[in-house]
C-alpha cells in the first residue's frame, strides 16, 4: 500500500483463533467493564450528590473517575465488540477517534495524579495553609488545566500520526490503535516527528512521576514523625497503594511509547504492557483510590438506601 489513503481501516491484533476462546476474551474484558463502570459511576455519583464530600480530595476524585471511565471505554468495548462478531477490522475514523480519545485521558490522567499528590502533600505537610492552597478556585483551575493540557497533547498526536504515509499495510500488533503500532506501519523516516513528540510527552510524564515520588517521599516523612501509630499505618496503607499503582501506570505506558522502533518483543509481551497501563487501572483506581475511604462508604450507603426507599 502506498499511503494512509490506500485502506478506510486497520486490521487490530486479534486476542484468539478459536471462537470459545474469543467468548472468554469477550466475557473478561466485559466483566472488567462492568466493573469499571459500576465502581467509577458510584464514586461520581456519590460526590456529586453528597455534600459532604465536597472538597478539593473528593472533587479530583470524580475527575479522575470521569478520565478512568474514558480510557477503559476508548479501547474496551470495541475489543469486546470484534471478539463477539469474530472481526478484527476497525476504520480508519474509528482507529483516529481512539488515538484521539486514549491520548486525551491518558495525559489528562498524568496530570491529575500530579494535582492529586500535591493536594495530599498540602493537606499533611502544611495543612495551616491548605484552604488558601487549595480553594474553590484554585481547584477548579489546576482540573481544568489537566483536562486542556490532555486535550491539546490528544490533538497535536492524532494529527500527527495520522498526517504520517503509511507503507507497510494495515495490520496493527495491539488491540486498539496505539500509536508506537501505526507508526511501524510508516515509510521511510516520515514517522520521526511523531516520535521527537511522544519522547517530549513522554519525558513531560516522567517529570510527572519525579514530582509525585518527591511530594510522598515529603508525606512519608511527615507521616514518620506522627505519633500515633494508628496514624501512620492508616496514612501507609492509603498512599503506598497509591504510588504502586501510579508506578505501574507510568512505567508500562514509558515502556509501550518509548520503546525503540527496531526492537524485538513478542506481541504477548507488548499485549500485556497495553493491558497494564489501559485496562487495570481504571478498574483498580476506585479501589485504592476511593472504595476504602470511610467518608466515601458512608455516602454510598446513604445512596444505596436512598435508591431502596424510592423504589419502595
Amino acid at each position: 500500500m502506498s499511503n494512509s489513503s490506500s485502506f478506510n481501516e486497520f486490521l487490530l491484533l486479534a486476542f484468539a483463533d478459536t471462537r470459545e476462546l474469543q467468548l472468554l476474551h469477550f466475557s473478561l474484558f466485559l466483566g472488567i467493564y462492568l466493573a469499571a463502570l459500576l465502581a467509577n459511576g458510584l464514586i461520581i455519583t456519590a460526590v456529586a450528590c453528597d455534600h459532604c464530600l465536597h472538597t478539593p480530595m473528593y472533587f479530583f476524585l470524580l475527575h479522575l473517575a470521569l478520565l478512568d471511565l474514558g480510557t477503559v471505554s476508548s479501547t474496551v468495548p470495541k475489543s469486546m465488540a470484534n471478539s463477539l462478531r469474530d472481526t478484527r477490522a476497525i476504520s480508519y475514523s474509528g482507529c483516529a477517534a481512539q488515538v484521539f480519545s486514549l491520548a486525551l485521558f491518558i495525559s489528562a490522567e498524568c496530570s491529575l495524579l500530579t494535582v492529586m499528590a500535591y493536594d495530599r502533600y498540602i493537606a499533611i505537610c502544611r495543612p495551616l495553609h491548605y484552604g488558601t492552597l487549595m480553594g474553590t478556585r484554585a481547584c477548579v483551575r489546576m482540573a481544568a488545566a489537566a483536562w486542556a493540557s490532555g486535550f491539546v497533547s490528544a490533538l497535536l498526536h492524532t494529527a500527527n500520526t495520522f498526517s504520517i504515509p503509511l507503507c507497510q499495510g494495515n495490520v496493527l500488533d495491539q488491540f486498539f490503535c496505539e500509536i508506537p503500532q501505526i507508526l511501524k506501519l510508516s515509510c521511510s523516516h516520515s514517522y520521526l516527528s511523531e516520535v521527537g513528540l511522544l519522547v517530549v510527552s513522554v519525558f513531560l510524564i516522567f517529570g510527572c512521576f519525579v514530582f509525585i515520588v518527591l511530594s510522598y517521599v515529603q508525606i512519608f516523612r511527615a507521616v514518620l514523625r506522627m505519633p500515633s501509630e494508628q496514624g501512620r499505618h492508616k496514612a501507609f496503607s492509603m498512599c503506598l497503594p497509591h504510588l504502586a499503582v501510579v508506578s505501574l501506570y507510568i512505567t508500562t505506558g514509558m515502556f509501550a511509547y518509548l520503546k525503540p522502533r527496531s526492537s524485538i518483543s513478542s506481541p504477548a509481551v507488548d499485549l500485556v504492557v497495553a493491558v497494564l497501563y489501559s485496562v487495570v487501572p481504571p478498574a483498580v483506581n476506585p479501589l485504592l483510590y476511593s472504595m476504602r475511604n470511610k467518608e466515601l462508604q458512608e455516602a454510598l450507603r446513604k445512596l444505596i438506601q436512598l435508591v431502596l426507599v424510592q423504589q419502595h
